[in-house]
C-alpha cells in the first residue's frame, strides 16, 4: 500500500472511520483538509460496500484502501454500514461484526509505504487502536461528538444523576441535577441518554461504551469536531482538569474544509438543488428537515411529521424533507398535496450543501452532532428533536448553552426512552415559529437564535481560516503526534 501523491517526505496519516455517514463524512473532510494544507499524505480505509460513497467525498490525491470482510461474515449477510440497520439497538452486534476487519487492517498498516506515522481511528473501532499501537503507530481517536457531551458522559457515569433524580419519587421528570464542575448545567432525566437514565444501567450498550472509552484513554489524542469559540471552556476543562483521557484537539468545524458548493464540470444537478434554486429565485425561505440516518423512526411518527409539515405549508412554510427509510409511508397523497411548497427526498443528500444554500433558513434536526455543527457553521438556526444516543446532550448545548435553536416539545415518556409520538400540531407550530424566528435572511436578522447562530458561524469561519484556533490545532496535532516518514524506529506507543 502506497500513499497517493509524490510528496513522500510529508508525514503519512491513515484514517479509518466507523461505517456510519455521520462518522464517515467529517473524516473525509479531515482527509481533504490534511491534503489541501500540505500537512500529510493520506490513506483512507473503507470497505468495498462503502468505498464508492467515500471516493465520491474525497479529493483524488487521497488513497482509498478497501478492507473486505472475511467470507464467513459476508455469508451471514452482515450490513456494511449503520444505515442498513433497523435501529441503534443492533449497534453493539454491528460493532462486534466490524472487528472482523482487524486482520486486514493490521496487514495494511504493516505493509504501508511510506510508513504510517499516525492512525486516526473512530472510537467505535476500539480494536484498531490496539492494533496500531502494537505496530508502533500512534493513534488519535475520533468520537464524532462534541466536548460538552463527552464531559457530561463522564459526569453521568461518575455521579449517576438518574439514581438521584429518581430517588425523590414523584416529579422526577421535573427535577434537575446540577453538574458540580459546571453549576449552570442542570440535567433532567430527559437530558440523560438511554440507558444511563436508569439507576443501574446494564446491557450490551454499556459494554460497548466501556470498550470505546478504554480505546480513547489508550490513544494519544482525541479529535473533536468543534472550535474554541463554541466550546472553549469545555475543551480547556478536559485538557487542564480532566485526567481520564488524552488531550483533546478541537479542529472543526470540519465541514468548512469541504470547499465550494458546485457539482463540478458536467455533473448533473440533483433535483433537490434545482428545487432550492427555484425557491431562492422566487424569494422563498425554506425549512430543511432531516431526522437522522442511523435510527429508524416509526411510521406513525413519520405520518405525524408529514401532517405537521403539510399544515405548516398551508400556513406559508416551504420545506425540503430528507426522509429515511427510502420506502417510508408518509400517508396517502401527502407528496401530491404539498407539491410546490414541499419536496420529499428519499435518497442520500449532501446535507452541508443544502444548509449552505441561501434560501435555507431553518433546520428541523435530530441533533446528531454532525448535523448540529453543520447547521451552526452554515448559520442556520435549529429546532432540536433528539432521537437517541447522545443527542439529548447535543440539544442542551445547542438550545441552552449556545442559544442557536429551540426544542421540539416531546411527551415525557418519549423523552426518557419510552413510547409515544410528537403530534402533527406540535410539528406545525415549531416549523412556523422557527421560520418566523429565522427572519428574512442569513447574516444576523430575525430573532435571538438567528442572530446568535449567524455570529457563531462567523467565528467558525475564523477558527478554520489561516491562523485561527482550529487551523493551529490541526497543525500542532500533526506535528506533535505524527511520526516522520524517515529516521523513525518502530516501537510500541503505549
Amino acid at each position: 500500500m502506497a500513499a497517493a501523491g509524490h510528496d513522500v517526505q510529508l508525514p503519512h496519516v491513515a484514517i479509518f472511520p466507523f461505517m456510519a455517514r455521520g462518522h464517515t463524512v467529517p473524516m473525509t473532510h479531515l482527509a481533504c483538509l490534511l491534503r489541501r494544507r500540505g500537512l500529510a499524505t493520506v490513506t483512507f480505509f473503507s470497505t468495498p460496500g462503502n468505498a464508492p460513497f467515500v471516493r465520491g467525498q474525497l479529493d483524488d490525491d487521497v488513497a482509498v484502501v478497501e478492507l473486505p470482510f472475511p467470507d464467513h461474515v459476508v455469508a451471514r449477510g452482515a450490513a456494511e454500514c449503520v444505515e442498513a440497520l433497523d435501529s441503534l439497538f443492533p449497534l453493539p452486534a454491528f460493532v462486534e461484526a466490524v472487528s472482523a476487519l482487524r486482520p486486514g487492517l493490521e496487514v495494511s498498516l504493516a505493509a504501508a509505504r511510506p510508513r504510517v506515522g499516525l492512525l486516526v481511528a473512530d472510537a467505535f473501532l476500539h480494536w484498531a487502536h490496539a492494533s496500531a499501537a502494537a505496530l508502533g503507530v500512534p493513534t488519535v481517536a475520533f468520537l464524532g461528538g462534541n466536548m460538552f457531551a463527552t464531559i457530561m458522559r463522564d459526569v453521568i457515569l461518575r455521579d449517576n444523576p438518574a439514581a438521584a433524580l429518581l430517588s425523590g419519587g414523584g416529579g422526577a421528570e421535573a427535577a434537575t441535577f446540577a453538574v458540580p464542575e459546571f453549576p449552570h448545567v442542570h440535567l433532567t432525566l430527559a437530558d440523560i441518554p438511554v440507558p444511563f437514565n436508569r439507576p443501574s444501567p446494564e446491557g450490551p450498550i454499556m459494554e460497548l461504551n466501556a470498550k470505546l472509552w478504554k480505546a480513547i484513554a489508550g490513544s494519544n489524542g482525541l479529535i473533536v469536531n468543534t472550535f474554541d469559540a463554541m466550546e472553549g471552556r469545555y475543551v480547556e476543562h478536559w485538557n487542564r482538569d480532566h485526567r481520564a483521557g488524552p488531550r483533546a484537539w478541537p479542529i472543526g468545524p470540519l465541514c468548512l474544509a469541504h470547499g465550494g458548493t458546485g457539482t463540478g464540470t458536467g455533473a448533473v444537478e440533483p433535483s433537490w438543488m434545482k428545487w432550492l434554486d427555484e425557491k431562492a429565485a422566487a424569494g422563498r425561505a425554506v425549512l430543511y428537515v432531516a431526522l437522522g440516518t442511523a435510527m429508524a423512526i416509526p411510521d406513525a411518527q413519520l405520518r405525524e411529521v408529514a401532517g405537521g409539515l403539510e399544515a405548516a405549508a398551508a400556513a406559508g412554510v416551504y420545506f425540503l424533507w430528507a426522509v429515511r427509510p427510502s420506502d417510508a409511508d408518509l400517508g396517502a397523497g401527502f407528496e401530491e398535496r404539498v407539491e410546490g411548497r414541499g419536496m420529499v427526498v428519499r435518497e442520500w443528500v449532501d446535507q452541508w450543501r443544502i444548509l449552505q444554500h441561501g434560501c435555507v433558513r431553518g433546520f428541523l434536526s435530530h441533533c446528531g452532532w454532525n448535523s448540529a455543527v453543520e447547521g451552526v457553521a452554515a448559520g442556520v438556526p435549529l429546532a432540536a428533536w433528539p432521537m437517541g444516543a447522545e443527542q439529548p446532550l447535543n440539544a442542551m448545548l445547542v438550545v441552552d448553552e449556545l442559544r442557536v435553536g429551540v426544542r421540539v416539545p416531546v411527551p415525557t415518556a418519549m423523552a426518557t426512552g419510552g413510547h409515544g409520538v410528537v403530534g402533527s400540531e406540535v410539528i406545525a407550530r415549531v416549523a412556523r415559529e422557527l421560520m418566523m424566528m429565522a427572519g428574512e435572511g442569513k447574516g444576523g436578522g430575525g430573532g435571538e437564535e438567528a442572530r446568535n447562530v449567524a455570529a457563531l458561524a462567523s467565528k467558525a469561519r475564523e477558527a478554520v481560516a489561516e491562523g485561527g484556533s482550529s487551523w493551529k490545532a490541526l497543525e500542532e496535532m500533526v506535528a506533535t503526534l505524527c511520526r516522520p516518514v524517515e529516521g523513525d524506529t518502530p516501537k510500541p506507543t503505549k
